[in-house]
């Protein structure tokens, strides 16, 4: 199963993700869910670094070891930044909802606040 994690700071503003696992939902290569999830959260990670313009904290491991990535926000982006964040952050909880939604025995959406 693939658990996503967005934590939230006391202003309500996404400041990081962490997505872990395999969704298993078909064979390898083939399995939709894994590569819809892995699409949407590393073309924002690609969108934060150039569209925000500064770069994310990463860190990530191989898939044989389960897949796994993590993203936050660096301290003291501006107030421009922010609010692109903010926009590609909660498009893709959005997205991810919709696939936790549609596969809930594959996805599961979880909410931290700081």
């Amino acid at each position: 199963m693939i658990h996503a994690f967005l934590k939230r700071n006391e202003e309500n503003n996404i400041v990081s993700f962490e997505v872990t696992g395999h969704a298993e939902s078909g064979a390898y290569g083939t399995d939709i869910v894994c590569a819809a999830v892995s699409a949407l959260t590393i073309g924002t990670t690609n969108s934060l670094s150039v569209l925000g313009g500064f770069t994310p904290l990463v860190e990530t491991n191989d898939e044989v070891e389960g897949g796994y990535l993590y993203v936050e926000l660096p301290v003291g982006i501006t107030g421009k930044q922010l609010t692109t964040t903010q926009i590609l952050l909660e498009s893709l909880l959005l997205s991810l909802k919709s696939i936790a939604e549609e596969y809930p025995n594959y996805v599961k959406l979880n909410y931290i606040l700081d």
